[in-house]
């Protein structure tokens, strides 16, 4: 049977993809200055007595998980000469389709345009760039708006040489504009959206919910009562109106980061957003063993690889946030090196009988080396990328791999 040349073109721009564990969430309007659940007043409330904290907190990658897309927010160039990821160049190979990505910004805001076919006969979608996921570390994904349903758009930003990809999972030489975004894919990339229906793979959403990025109260509860006890004038001090993680036991503190960085093989017994800090994350989630149990990937569980080292094991304190601050931006890497040196004796390290006391300096890219993750890839136009990111399993690697790390 012979195939049309038009009836190939559109498939490439057909297809579907079910996001099972994407994160991110979305905003309708300007910003998160208010989130709309009952008891939670918004980051705006906060920075009226934690000026400190919330400045700081301000510029973290978590306050950048997801964004309104605007000039600030969007890292990938719109201009001229930049705003192309050409997939299939007809002249190149004329058995398939000419297939391209055009990025463009004009007065009503951000858009991706898929154009495919031969010659003068092409065919065409462009939809809005509404929602930024990803706070640009590594890359950014984009989402957009149909009505009331979240999808992601196929081209996604890549830090790693500044350029545009195909958004990890989907298939090169395609144009797949309907992947749903779900509401465990939003939980944490934003701080709250309602879903408009109970159906746990819905894509539907109430707009107006939508907050966007991690916000004070993800990690502190809902802060209404707090703030109106302060307004009324009550003196500074412990208050039982809002939560406080550092108070936590050591477990629950963990609990809390592991509901976004305790990986994918868990089913949730809940719906998106039930979780409060300072419960058992068992209550809102379920393992579910498997392969990567057994060794988690780099990407999106630095809880499960924190847990599995032994000085994890062998301390009663370790935490996240011995070495994370999170109301601050992160440092380089080699920086946490002085949280190691707090129990261990650089003396002790092998290396130091070559290196002497140059290894204090940078302890991290030995005992916690930069890995490929096999969870995000990206396959563009023939090519595959991975992102790589430092993992949190602390202990001794073969000297092969800590030369990779520290580029050496």
């Amino acid at each position: 049977m012979i195939v049309s040349r038009k009836r190939i073109a559109s498939r490439f721009l057909a297809g579907a993809f079910v996001c099972m564990f994407a994160v991110g969430r979305s905003l309708a309007g300007q910003g998160a200055e208010h989130d709309p659940r009952p008891g939670y007043v918004g980051d705006a409330a906060c920075a009226h007595c934690h000026a400190g904290e919330t400045g700081s907190y301000m510029h973290t990658a978590h306050r950048a998980a997801s964004a309104p897309a605007n000039d600030r927010s969007l890292l990938g160039s719109f201009r001229s000469g930049e705003n192309v990821l050409t997939i299939h160049d007809e002249a190149k190979n004329p058995e398939l389709p000419s297939l391209f990505f055009k990025m463009e910004r004009d007065g009503t805001g951000f858009s991706q345009t898929a154009v495919t076919g031969w010659g003068k006969e092409t065919h065409k979608r462009r939809e809005s760039i509404d929602v930024v996921t990803g706070s640009g570390a590594r890359g950014q994904t984009y989402l957009y708006w149909q009505g009331d349903k979240l999808f992601e758009l196929p081209v996604s930003y890549w830090s790693d040489g500044k350029r545009w990809v195909n958004s990890p999972g989907y298939t090169d030489g395609t144009a797949d504009f309907t992947r749903p975004v779900n509401p465990g894919c939003m939980e944490c990339h934003a701080s709250y959206i309602a879903a408009a229906s109970s159906d746990a793979m819905t894509n539907a959403y109430v707009k107006t919910t939508l907050v966007t990025g991690i916000t004070c109260e993800s990690c502190h509860g809902g802060g209404s009562a707090h703030v109106a006890k302060y307004s009324a004038g009550a003196a500074h001090g412990g208050d039982a109106a809002i939560l406080n993680p550092a108070k936590f036991t050591r477990d629950l503190q963990v609990d809390a980061c592991a509901v976004c960085h305790g990986g994918i093989q868990r089913r949730a017994l809940l719906p998106a957003y039930s979780y409060v800090p300072g419960r058992p994350l068992k209550d809102y989630f379920e393992s579910m063993p498997g392969a990567a149990a057994e060794h988690p990937d780099v990407h999106g569980n630095q809880v499960g690889l924190l847990q599995r080292s032994k000085c994890y094991q062998g301390s009663a304190t370790l935490s996240c946030s011995t070495c994370h601050n999170v109301h601050e931006p992160e440092k380089v890497a080699a920086a946490y090196s002085e949280k190691c040196l707090t129990c261990h004796q650089w003396q002790s390290c092998g290396v130091a009988k070559t290196q002497g006391a140059a290894i204090k300096k940078n302890c991290i890219d030995c005992h916690m080396p930069v890995e490929e993750t096999q969870v995000i890839a990206s396959e563009t136009a023939g090519q595959t990328v991975r992102a790589r990111m430092r993992t949190h399993w602390i202990k001794v690697y073969p000297m092969a791999k800590m030369g990779a790390s520290a580029g050496l």
